[in-house]
């Protein structure tokens, strides 16, 4: 077979095979040995609504990403628990230890890494304090302001609770292949960089 018809068979087979998964409310992109999931059905009645593809692989994302930051969070609780700890005070201490020693920063540094507001900080860091998790120190460069610091007791904390996240964290993902997760992962920050340059009220 000549090429120029060889390319131009395969095309048509691959046009066809794209109009076929559309009509069929089937992702033109997902793979036939992978199960679908939730979204997938919820992408199935934007397909019929007359929502554009590249509309909808922007809402899949969006779903998936919320979807499985609510999974992992929800398989940390009951670790967390161990602790007297909730995810947001978690993320905090984590924020503190990846400082390195003395594990100091000020109350403004740690709200964008822990993904809080700085209400939310200010709460959270109240709790910690009355666990005794973190102290709050003197900033002698500037009178105005202060630090937080992790106690002893929180540095012991946080790091239980870090080896603990590690054990979820491979046991939730332990159906993936290695490089389905870095895959994912580094498609995730693309698209992280991109909304992430966005600033939202």
């Amino acid at each position: 077979m000549p090429e120029s018809l060889k390319k131009s068979f395969l095309e048509s087979n691959l046009v066809s095979e794209y109009s076929r998964r559309v009509r069929d409310d089937v992702s033109p992109s997902a793979s036939p040995d992978v199960p679908g999931d939730e979204v997938d059905a919820i992408a199935r009645e934007w397909r019929r609504s007359g929502i554009s593809e590249p509309l909808i692989a922007m809402l899949e994302v969006g779903k998936r990403a919320q979807r499985i930051g609510a999974l992992v969070q929800q398989a940390l609780r009951d670790g967390l628990a161990e602790y007297g700890l909730t995810y947001a005070e978690f993320e905090v201490l984590t924020v503190l230890h990846r400082a390195g020693p003395p594990h100091r920063l000020r109350p403004s540094d740690l709200t964008g890494p822990a993904l809080l507001t700085s209400g939310g900080t200010s709460n959270v860091l109240q709790r910690l304090q009355k666990a005794g998790h973190v102290e709050r120190e003197a900033d002698t460069a500037d009178a105005r302001s202060r630090f937080v610091r992790l106690t002893e007791d929180g540095l012991r904390v946080t790091e239980r609770g870090m080896e603990m996240s590690a054990r979820v964290h491979e046991e939730i993902m332990a159906g993936l292949p290695p490089e389905t997760v870095r895959a994912a992962a580094d498609a995730l920050r693309d698209v992280h960089a991109v909304i992430g340059r966005r600033r939202f009220r």
